[in-house]
């Protein structure tokens, strides 16, 4: 939806060989990702003709939306070639061609061109969604399936050809599709019931009249192809079922669309593919548009070309989706959208979804007791891979999550609301056993990174219990771990535990803070760190400092990036600081005392106008900046609003410090500091060699100018 670090007792490493990306994990641990059927070639591991394009991550190109940022493209007479990985008799490929564009792809078995072809078309990709800020022309891939007619052996070669129109080949997934099933004994036949397996006909009541006739029993969809002109409802104690999703299919974009339901609805084996070729939110193009009802199931499906796979409200108690595939939805795969409890989503596989692949959105009702487990997500392309929007005691096990685009993370949890009533992130909050591959991705509405897993306080503080354990993150473009506030309004997140982590390839930090709150960090070990460790810089600042709390076994990320003016770029290391600059501009800052609107942060935002002004008459009073880190400091120049309608004062001042935030000491004992407007209303306090500190405290027991500590701007430098 839009809108450091003790070894791991148990590892999960993400392996790429020839091609092949594969989660593997001892037995101590459940591997991340869903048990396939079929096994997934890179085109750019291929043997090709034609040009290799990428690897990149910018929004809005064909490599940032390809499957490992790379693919391959072809032209008239060029091929790629790729090596069977296993027994197969059928394969299906990822492909994009040029807006507007459309043709054909010839296939070669071991050097043998066969009669049957690819279509390729770009009727369901280029999709826009003008209304979703920092979108672009998007959805750039699609899919096409094919049963070969033969059996292959691993070895064996499949090219691709293109007969004329220019076409990028991104991934082939191959794989032994079995014979289709037989009817279940007792079960109403779709054809009994007049439907046409031609795919001419109108099939719609035939379906509804299956379904009236068979209540309590099953719904036999055979081989063949359907075509519905409208949706399903009052679907409710029935099963349908296909002689599996390569063989039973049916066409329409809206499948099932009803409110309500008793339950006990079970879809099973069949292929279900739309023909959805824009996203339009106000339109139900969805395979399940609301409720199926408790205790109800999804298994076995292929649902593609649709807007979301499903959409569910109501009651769906207790459902279980698995061993699907979602492939190029517009929007989002499955978004179980408020009062969803016990529901489980596991093993499915999804591939170029619209939107997020996975959510969990808390409105009207929060989302309870639900899960995502082992699932599979590939190229989201305008969201993220998971995304749990509140909700209580959620659940994210044991996932595979790569390749997302603009405006996504790998996991993202989040009190984002987008409309109310909201439910926000309560009890606990599980993440755990997830790998995450070259997620994260710049968000052109912040003009910064999103982390590879976020954790985000949004449109409210987040106060339950998050506790992320045993991830694994390679190759992130950006930062591991962010904590931010999306929303701008600097609220809190806290409670969160990251235990057991493994982080290889970032390319910019490990943690990215930039929110107030509070996490502990154990066993989270890191390397090829792209820039520095950690990035510590709140937004908006002065909203609050981030505490990281070292729970022990962390290494291979104690730096922290030097300026908080400045962005890491990916592979950029950490810059030596400018011995020149002011450490204390835009750092948090907090007082014993305020006046009306003049706040700590004034004296630290770079404007000598603003100013600070504790509470009035009841000195002493103190004012602290935190420097993020410890930091040799030299040097203060405090300063006053420069308008010679300030008259000439003295301020005693105690400089302090500490490098953690308690047991302060005294750096420069108390003295009377001038400011006059006739020589710039500053004052210079000189500290001595060897000064080193994270907060710096300012105690103010005497102002001859007015009853209160003030200052404009305070200043701290690391040189003399």
């Amino acid at each position: 939806m839009h809108g450091s670090v003790r070894s791991m007792s148990v590892t999960v490493s993400v392996v790429l060989t020839t091609g092949l990306l594969t989660a593997l994990a001892p037995t101590a641990h459940a591997a991340a990702g869903a048990t396939l059927p079929f096994t997934s070639v890179e085109a750019e591991s291929a043997t090709t003709t034609g040009t290799r394009i990428g690897p990149d991550h910018t929004q809005g190109t064909l490599a940032s939306e390809a499957s490992g940022r790379q693919a391959v493209r072809i032209t008239a007479g060029q091929r790629v070639e790729f090596t069977v990985p296993r027994a197969a008799n059928a394969v299906n490929l990822a492909y994009s061609v040029p807006d507007g564009q459309s043709g054909t792809l010839s296939v070669h078995v071991n050097g043998t061109r066969l009669a049957r072809t690819v279509p390729v078309t770009s009727k369901y990709s280029y999709v826009d969604t003008g209304w979703i800020p920092g979108a672009r022309t998007h959805h750039f891939y699609d899919n096409a399936r094919l049963l070969l007619g033969q059996n292959l052996q691993a070895g064996d070669k499949v090219a691709f050809e293109s007969t004329g129109t220019q076409v990028t080949l991104d991934v082939a997934d191959f794989e032994q599709v079995a014979g289709a099933a037989g009817q279940p004994a007792g079960s109403v036949s779709v054809t009994s019931k007049g439907a046409d397996p031609t795919g001419n006909g109108d099939s719609t009541q035939a379906f509804r009249d299956a379904i009236s006739a068979a209540q309590g029993g099953v719904v036999w969809i055979p081989p063949g192809e359907y075509r519905l002109t409208s949706s399903l409802g009052g679907v409710q104690n029935v099963t349908l079922q296909g002689a599996g999703s390569w063989h039973s299919v049916v066409r329409t974009s809206r499948f099932i669309d009803q409110s309500t339901s008793s339950g006990g609805v079970h879809i099973k084996d069949f292929a279900v593919v739309g023909e959805v070729t824009e996203r339009v939110d106000s339109s139900p193009d969805n395979f399940v548009n609301g409720s199926l009802g408790p205790g109800s199931s999804v298994s076995g499906m292929w649902l593609q070309h649709l807007k979301v796979g499903l959409w569910l409200t109501g009651d769906n108690d207790n459902l279980v989706v698995e061993n699907n595939r979602f492939l190029d939805m517009t929007a989002d795969g499955l978004n179980l959208n408020g009062n969803a409890r016990g529901v489980r989503v596991r093993n499915n596989f999804l591939r170029n979804q619209g939107d997020d692949a996975l959510a969990m959105w808390s409105l009207y009702a929060p989302d309870t007791d639900s899960s995502f487990e082992n699932n599979t997500i590939t190229q989201p392309n305008l969201a993220n891979g998971i995304a749990i929007y509140g909700g209580t005691d959620i659940a994210v096990r044991n996932n595979l999550v790569s390749d997302t685009n603009a405006l996504g993370s790998g996991i993202a949890i989040s009190n984002q609301k987008f409309l109310d009533p909201f439910f926000p992130l309560a009890g606990t909050i599980t993440v755990d056993g997830n790998t995450l591959v070259r997620t994260g991705a710049m968000n052109p509405n912040w003009n910064h990174p999103m982390g590879a897993l976020r954790v985000d306080s949004y449109d409210s503080a987040v106060n339950a219990a998050v506790k992320i354990t045993n991830t694994t993150i390679t190759d992130s473009p950006y930062s591991a771990f962010e904590f931010v506030s999306g929303g701008g309004q600097g609220y809190p997140v806290r409670n969160v535990t990251v235990d057991g982590a493994t982080v290889r390839n970032t390319g910019t930090v490990v943690v990215q803070a930039e929110a107030q709150g509070a996490a502990t960090f154990r066993d989270v070990t890191a390397g090829s760190v792209g820039s520095a460790g950690v990035y510590n810089c709140p937004y908006p600042a002065n909203s609050g400092t981030f505490a990281l709390t070292d729970g022990g076994g962390n290494s291979g990320w104690n730096t922290t990036w030097s300026d908080c003016s400045t962005w890491p770029q990916p592979g950029q290391g950490n810059p030596d600081p400018d011995p020149n600059r002011n450490l204390a501009k835009g750092r948090p800052a907090t007082a014993s005392g305020s006046q009306d609107v003049y706040t700590p942060g004034k004296a630290v935002d770079g404007d000598p106008n603003s100013y600070w002004e504790s509470a009035n008459n009841a000195f002493p009073q103190s004012w602290t900046v935190d420097l993020g880190a410890s930091q040799t400091v030299r040097r203060l120049v405090l300063k006053l609003p420069p308008s010679s309608a300030w008259g000439a004062r003295t301020q005693t001042v105690t400089v302090l410090g500490s490098t953690g935030g308690t047991g302060y000491s005294a750096v420069v004992g108390a003295q009377g500091y001038r400011f006059d407007p006739a020589s710039g209303n500053t004052a210079t306090v000189s500290l001595p060699a060897g000064t080193s500190l994270r907060y710096l405290r300012l105690s103010v027991s005497a102002n001859t100018g007015w009853p209160a500590g003030q200052f404009s701007e305070v200043e701290a430098y690391s040189t003399p």
